[in-house]
């Protein structure tokens, strides 16, 4: 039947044959139930592509080439003209260990393999044939547990890297395992940043006082309830968050809590939640939105597996006062979990250059953007 089909194809007009390529995107696109979803007033949400299998981190050119990292395909997308009406999704990279994390600079692309860093340089004009992967350090460890790292570049020029603890709930070496680093662009002058941090997978930069924000994903098997992800701010190099003595702030580890108190630490600047596991998150720096958007967080929450009742499943908006205080939390968009069943896990948040909000979905394997269209 297929040859027969493309000899069909290649007899029909152009114009033809393009309104029936996009009637069957179109249709594709359709099968995922956006009627479910809501959002504030005045906000709409499009797919722009469900071709992304385990679509994770995203990361943006300045030309607009979409780059996605995935969860466990091994595979790295760019997806070009993504704003525009015709994306279209490449894959770069194959054979990656969990390349969730990715990074865009100076012309190259930059993305985790659990125990390495890896680049591809002057990937946009090799999209159709991408370059090796060169590795840009090998120093991290290869544990699998919590071993896909979040990666991003921040405006002092280094790359920052987390790395998570290989376990549930541990012990391990603070300079190696539940911390965040950086290093320059080539691998060097690597620094520990923040340590106690159990499992980042989003971090981000305050537009105007710079400081390195990140969320946490809190320990399992203390109940439903217990502990929450946090929400976290670093002011000073090389901050303890707690981990593993102590959990959203001011729950001692059952454990670990004996060894130090939990007023060593940093305490979170919110409480997210218990097990919403909450991904990636990015300040609001666009001028789309409503002007009250602006600087507040909007995170990600992949949703629960260690909770009778699942919870997550959403993007959370997080508003801010002039001093960096969370003062109100509220739910942005929901509906991917319906009936106790989910078909869709927001996994990254990121803000295009229009002001639009795009949001991966490894579940569905799809890039969301929500615009505000009143």
């Amino acid at each position: 039947m297929r040859p027969a089909l493309h000899f069909m194809v290649g007899m029909l007009p152009r114009t033809l044959l393009a309104l029936m390529v996009l009637a069957t995107s179109q249709s594709a696109l359709a099968a995922l139930p956006l009627d479910q979803l809501r959002l504030p007033p005045g906000f709409r949400i499009e797919v722009l592509t469900d071709d992304v299998p385990g679509a994770r981190a995203m990361a943006m050119s300045p030309s607009g080439t979409l780059f996605v990292g995935s969860r466990s395909e091994g595979k790295l997308y760019a997806v070009s003209d993504a704003l525009g009406t015709r994306p279209r999704v490449r894959t770069v990279a194959s054979g990656l260990r969990n390349p969730l994390g990715v990074a865009f600079h100076d012309g190259s692309l930059y993305a985790s393999s659990v125990s390495k860093i890896v680049r591809l340089d002057q990937i946009e004009a090799r999209l159709d044939q991408p370059p090796a992967p060169r590795v840009v350090s090998d120093r991290f460890p290869s544990d699998g547990h919590h071993g896909g790292k979040f990666i991003g570049f921040g405006p002092d020029g280094y790359l920052y890297v987390a790395t998570g603890a290989p376990c549930n709930v541990c012990e391990p070496d603070e300079t190696r395992y539940a911390n965040i680093v950086r290093m320059k662009p080539d691998g060097t002058g690597l620094q520990v940043v923040a340590r106690g941090v159990r499992n980042t997978v989003g971090f981000d930069w305050h537009p105007a006082t710079r400081e390195l924000w990140f969320t946490d994903n809190g320990r399992d098997r203390m109940g439903d309830d217990v502990p929450d992800d946090e929400l976290n701010r670093v002011t000073a190099p090389g901050q303890h968050f707690g981990y593993p003595y102590c959990h959203a702030g001011n729950v001692a580890d059952p454990e670990y809590g004996g060894k130090r108190p939990c007023s060593e630490f940093v305490p979170p600047v919110a409480r997210l939640g218990a097990h919403v596991a909450a991904l990636g998150m990015r300040f609001y720096t666009g001028t789309q939105f409503p002007p009250d958007y602006r600087n507040n967080v909007l995170i990600a929450e992949h949703g629960s597996w260690d909770r009778s009742e699942p919870s997550g499943y959403r993007v959370v908006r997080v508003v801010l006062d002039g001093a960096g205080k969370a003062v109100r939390q509220e739910v942005f968009a929901q509906g991917w979990l319906r009936g106790g069943r989910a078909w869709g896990r927001p996994a990254d948040v990121l803000v295009a250059p229009d002001g639009s909000l795009l949001v991966s979905d490894d579940h569905a394997g799809a890039i969301y953007r929500i615009r505000y269209q009143p």
